[in-house]
């Protein structure tokens, strides 16, 4: 319950740092940094996160390096399943992210931008102090869909022996069939539980942030 915990938390701040970073490069005037960033929505967007996943631990866990572990004698990965599971989730999860905040900040009126630039803002400073703490308001209804999922899409990183809920509660009921009903139980109830607080957190924040005219 803790990995899947921990998992959940550092995708949901990564996804989200991901998404902020990405929407602000689709606005640059520079063509080669906006061409990355439709690549990586394209990829991303366009597969399936077990097929990532198993890309990236994979097909690209052979090109990482390694070190020697605590005893001196073995070898250990850099990156390990469960630094592979973050890496492709917060990705996946960060892909949509990019498009919920754009989606956000083209809804900031121009003469807003206006105004923050007539004051001597620049691009970046507008950015931070005007453009997104506006549009961060509208976009968290969407927002709160896309972490949801993503929190649910946490059990995939059970292909990569990541040792989270839906992991453990496999080796259980393989070991004991008899177990296999509260198995069950106990890990329908835990996402019940980790989304709910997911949600609850989300909608109390998006109330304390609301301003009218912005976001409903």
């Amino acid at each position: 319950l803790w990995v899947t915990i921990e998992l959940s938390i550092i995708c949901v701040i990564l996804s989200v740092i991901i998404g902020l970073i990405g929407a602000w490069m689709q606005g640059s005037p520079i063509k080669p940094l906006r061409y990355l960033v439709a690549g990586y929505i394209q990829f991303f967007r366009n597969t399936p996160p077990l097929i990532q996943l198993l890309f990236f631990y994979f097909a690209l866990g052979q090109f990482t390096p390694s070190v020697t572990g605590a005893d001196g004698w073995t070898v250990e990965p850099l990156i390990t399943n469960v630094g592979w599971a973050i890496i492709s989730l917060s990705f996946f999860a960060g892909a949509f992210n990019v498009e919920i905040f754009r989606a956000g900040i083209e809804a900031v009126p121009e003469s807003t931008k206006e105004a923050a630039e007539s004051l001597g803002m620049s691009r970046l400073q507008s950015y931070i102090y005007v453009v997104l703490p506006l549009a961060f308001r509208v976009t968290l209804p969407a927002l709160n869909n896309n972490l949801v999922n993503l929190v649910k899409t946490t059990t995939q990183a059970l292909a990569i022996a990541v040792p989270e809920l839906l992991y453990q509660m496999v080796g259980i009921w393989n070991d004991y069939p008899s177990a296999q009903n509260p198995a069950m139980l106990v890990l329908f109830f835990s996402y019940i539980a980790l989304v709910g607080i997911l949600v609850f957190g989300m909608s109390r924040w998006e109330t304390a942030m609301r301003i009218p005219g912005y976001g409903g």
